[in-house]
């Protein structure tokens, strides 16, 4: 067995990227305070995919070193949108036929593993602060929450490691695009 080289993955160009067909799937930011969780994002956003990533409230906005850092220049092939209220992405993206999967621990959340995503939809996850979670009125505002389960001593995940969980469930189980 022998590693590949970088030449041997045959990774999409930027331009390739941005014409290539997305799967139905936004990332939302619901006030994430760590850039390096927001470069995160833009990564595997662009590893699975996705439409876009909508950045909301105090979550940063490229081109910030920070950001770049983790990103690693998926912010130039994934697109992204601003949204001072998370809220305002949520009705934006409602109108746009997503369903609103917030990822958060309630009392009627499903359990990952449960979730079935069908092909034809269309879906929105919005994962949140990471100190406060996904705000509630933005949890009041979705069709659905998700829970990823844990069996430790923690009651949370990091949002990077949550996105990366989230979208490889939804792209397998999917059916998605996986060139």
């Amino acid at each position: 067995m022998r590693k590949l080289a970088n030449e041997e993955l045959n990774r999409l160009a930027v331009n390739e990227f941005k014409e290539v067909k997305k799967n139905p799937i936004v990332i939302v930011l619901d006030n994430v305070r760590s850039m390096n969780n927001v470069g995160s994002a833009f990564r595997t956003g662009d590893a699975f995919l996705v439409e876009k990533v909508m950045l909301c409230g105090i979550t940063a906005q490229p081109p910030h070193r920070e950001i770049n850092k983790t990103a690693l220049g998926a912010t130039e092939s994934v697109e992204w949108k601003y949204f001072e209220k998370t809220t305002e992405a949520i009705a934006h993206l409602k109108a746009e036929g997503f369903k609103i999967l917030s990822v958060e621990q309630a009392d009627k959340s499903l359990s990952l593993e449960k979730f079935t995503p069908l092909g034809e939809d269309k879906y929105a996850f919005v994962f949140g602060n990471e100190v406060y979670g996904v705000e509630q009125e933005v949890v009041a505002a979705s069709d659905h929450c998700l829970e990823i389960p844990q069996f430790g001593t923690k009651h949370s995940l990091n949002i990077s490691v949550s996105i990366g969980i989230v979208l490889w469930h939804t792209v397998l189980k999917g059916n998605m695009i996986t060139h």
